[in-house]
């Protein structure tokens, strides 16, 4: 496999076109919009860019980089124009409801998500490296055609990514609570803070933000749009995750409102030594 498409050259999408050029692929772009091509152009993020879906049409794997509410429509569009051994996948954060989808109007389709991103979005964010010892899990299933895994595999490796295999529905579940879940509850901590009634204080408390506030907000000011298309299509595993964190809030409040402070202590303690079980310790 020599030639790559990337349909969507955004912060993943022109991301992924720097490493695969550096690393010898033939990258084909597809944009919206023309200035976009010719930004992914002058950046050197792909070696041929334009708009038309047709590009795809001398691509062996097509990576579809769009928005998540129009993964599949990119996908059903983009096949009357692909080789009979053309391999798709994807970059979305949910998996349930696009594996299924894609994979009926194209076989030869696996999953993909690589778990990196930034707050900022577009193309100008786009970076060699990001994918460099991060996450990246394919979503592969009883119908998904060896030689695609196997193709998959290889590129996940290339990128210098840490390979991650499980099927649609677990990914959904599991990305929720580490990735959908802290963006919603990030929000949450920011427009709680806004409900401060003084305009002194909360000038003050605007003042006085650090690391902490910074490290716990930071997926909370990110791109709405994509916030709220992570609910949209992951919505249950989403609503299961909230469910819970509203209990553990619940539970947190009575320990303080009764002043049950060893309880409170040992409360954290368990946060404190279940953390490194989902980020390593800096």
């Amino acid at each position: 496999m020599t030639q790559v498409a990337i349909v969507g050259l955004g912060l993943i999408g022109g991301s992924l076109g720097f490493d695969l050029v550096q690393r010898g692929y033939t990258v084909i772009g597809v944009a919206r919009r023309p200035e976009t091509a010719q930004q992914a152009l002058a950046l050197g993020a792909v070696h041929q860019a334009g708009t038309d879906l047709a590009l795809v049409a001398a691509a062996d794997l097509v990576m579809l980089c769009t928005p998540i509410n129009v993964v599949v429509q990119t996908a059903t569009a983009i096949v009357p124009h692909l080789k009979p051994q053309a391999i798709i996948t994807d970059v979305a954060s949910v998996k349930g409801e696009i594996v299924p989808a894609i994979a009926a109007v194209w076989p030869r389709f696996i999953g993909g998500h690589p778990m990196a991103g930034k707050a900022e979005a577009g193309l100008a964010v786009a970076e060699a490296g990001l994918f460099q010892r991060r996450p990246y899990v394919l979503t592969p299933t009883a119908t998904t055609p060896e030689d695609v895994l196997i193709t998959l595999i290889t590129l996940v490796h290339d990128l210098g990514a840490d390979l991650h295999q499980c099927s649609p529905e677990d990914h959904d579940q599991a990305v929720a609570w580490i990735s959908h879940l802290p963006v919603m509850v990030s929000a949450s901590l920011l427009l709680a803070c806004q409900q401060e009634s003084n305009p002194a204080i909360a000038t003050l408390a605007q003042s006085l933000a650090s690391s902490g506030f910074r490290d716990t907000s930071r997926v909370g000011g990110g791109v709405p749009e994509l916030g709220t298309l992570m609910a949209r299509h992951n919505r249950t595993a989403v609503l299961k995750g909230l469910a819970a964190y509203k209990q553990q809030l619940t539970a947190l409040e009575t320990v303080i409102q009764q002043g049950d402070w060893d309880i409170l202590e040992r409360y954290l303690s368990q946060a404190q030594q279940t953390r490194p079980q989902y980020v390593d310790p800096l």
